[in-house]
């Protein structure tokens, strides 16, 4: 039974999907946009908090250095809808953005339904149509997309985009359906895995300080004992591990999880080199000289993490101050400059913001989106592999790439 018939139908309604769809039914095509849920937009409303983290409000080349793997896919892309288009796009339709540390780009509101109802309502007034179906396989005749089936019927069309997200956040329609439908169409899709993800520690003590939050900490983390990320920021101890932005960010670099070991060591003190967080250890010693040592670290450490650092520093918590050894002061500082973190695992992949993996950039023509093996095929989004660190990067990589899908589909019909 055919269900409708469109110059193009647009899988998925999320970023990539609803830019990709405003911009090809401006270009006058006949669009539709096939999106299950009953709400356009659901995990980008969901985004940075629900804040919505919109953009990095960088330059192309500082954009390139945040993107993993292979980048230079997605130059063509951000030079036709840059991070700073993307801010006078949002801002021309009428939503306020400002600008906050690290470069991150918000609507002034704090409210991501904002910036889901403006691209809801573009694609309204735009003439998308919209179909709360579930699409099962794009069809293909003579190397050419002819249709999309769906649970409700076959949709007729001459181009298809598949912007269905990856595997985070499930339960908002990223389940992988899309890779399965690229697959079918002879696309490689490469190992998918969780990025941007907290991470499991077999370390009891991160369970024990479970809740407790580090601010302006430096955290390093280690493959194979060789350094692969370091960044000062914030991040948590939980009941599994850790989490918290520096740790997210770290997960987007361990690509070799389960071949290779990888470590986390914290500096607590990273405004202080050792000379001068000696200097300060032997003051609040000397301050403390007749306190037992589990009692003498409250000026310089959380109250939850005390136990933790008296335990493993060795040093007997009754201990009184002034009989504490230069070597044993030693081996404190060396904890507070280097604490020791293990990571057993990633959190589950529907616990990533993102997934990292998916249809492989080489069998698309980055300057349209398109497939190099079906025509009328385009793809843009998550399902790409392609990820980038935190800050608004993912999301302008939706932003690009669903903007040159919609500019580019059926263009040979539509100059």
């Amino acid at each position: 039974m055919n269900l409708e018939r469109a110059d193009l139908a647009i899988i998925g309604g999320g970023a990539a999907g609803l830019m990709c769809a405003c911009t090809a039914a401006a270009r006058g095509l006949d669009t539709l946009l096939l999106e299950p849920n009953k709400m356009l937009g659901r995990k980008l409303r969901i985004t940075g908090k629900g804040r919505c983290n919109v953009t990095n409000s960088c330059d192309i080349k500082t954009f390139m250095a945040n993107i993993l793997g292979d980048g230079r896919f997605l130059y063509s892309a951000l030079n036709r809808l840059s991070p700073a288009d993307t801010m006078a796009f949002f801002e021309d339709a009428g939503l306020p953005l400002k600008v906050e540390r690290g470069n991150r780009v918000f609507p002034v509101s704090d409210n991501a339904n904002d910036v889901a109802g403006l691209l809801s309502r573009l694609c309204q007034r735009r003439g998308v149509r919209v179909l709360h179906s579930k699409a099962r396989e794009i069809c293909a005749d003579d190397g050419a997309v002819s249709g999309v089936l769906t649970e409700q019927g076959l949709i007729e069309c001459r181009a298809a985009v598949l912007c269905t997200g990856g595997l985070s956040y499930p339960l908002t329609g990223s389940d992988g359906t899309g890779f399965s439908m690229a697959g079918k169409l002879g696309h490689s899709v490469s190992r998918l895995r969780p990025s941007l993800v907290p991470l499991e520690s077999g370390d009891g003590y991160c369970a024990e300080m479970q809740g407790f939050a580090l601010k302006n900490v430096s955290l390093s983390a280690y493959e194979d004992d060789r350094l692969i990320y370091k960044e000062l920021g914030e991040m948590l101890f939980t009941h599994f591990g850790v989490s918290g932005p520096l740790v997210l960010s770290a997960s987007s670099h361990m690509r070799n999880m389960g071949s290779a070991r990888y470590r986390l060591e914290i500096d607590l003190k990273p405004g202080l080199d050792e000379k001068k967080l000696d200097a300060r250890l032997l003051r609040d010693f000397e301050k403390y000289a007749n306190r037992e040592f589990k009692n003498a670290l409250g000026d310089l450490a959380g109250r939850a993490m005390i136990p933790v650092l008296v335990r493993l520093s060795g040093i007997p918590e009754d201990t009184k101050v002034n009989s504490i050894t230069r070597e044993q002061r030693m081996k404190l500082l060396h904890l507070f400059k280097a604490f020791p973190v293990s990571i057993s695992g990633t959190r589950p992949v529907d616990e990533a913001i993102v997934t990292a993996g998916g249809v492989s950039t080489r069998e698309v023509n980055p300057r349209t989106m398109e497939s190099k093996l079906v025509k009328g095929l385009y793809f843009a989004g998550e399902i790409l592999d392609l990820d980038g660190y935190t800050g608004g990067f993912n999301l302008q990589i939706a932003w690009s790439t669903g903007y040159v899908a919609g500019m580019s589909v059926l263009g040979d019909e539509y100059l």
